[in-house]
């Protein structure tokens, strides 16, 4: 499965960020280029988790850094947040 973008609600804002497929059964989060966090489907609790981060791998890209100054949002892979990329993930996969 190829990478694909999604837009999720955060705060009063809309966020983009890239999800990339891993067949590890993952999936990647990228935000402004490096690697947000990762999430995957967990049949028995039937819910989306993340993917503890020393089992992510980053591959040719880095892990992403906060920047408190930046005048990009900061977002917070939350347990909220988690929910709405699955979901949305779950609208793309076949």
């Amino acid at each position: 499965m190829e990478p694909f973008n999604i837009k999720i609600g955060y705060g009063e804002k809309e966020v983009t960020l890239t999800i990339l497929p891993i067949e590890a059964g993952y999936y990647k989060v990228i935000y402004y280029g490096g690697v947000l966090g990762a999430v995957c489907y967990d049949e028995q609790s039937d819910y989306w988790q993340p993917v503890p981060i020393d089992e992510i791998e980053a591959g040719d890209l880095p892990f992403y850094q906060h920047d408190l100054n930046g005048d990009r949002l900061e977002v917070v892979l939350n347990d909220g947040c988690i929910q709405e990329i699955g979901a949305e993930i779950e609208t793309r996969i076949p």
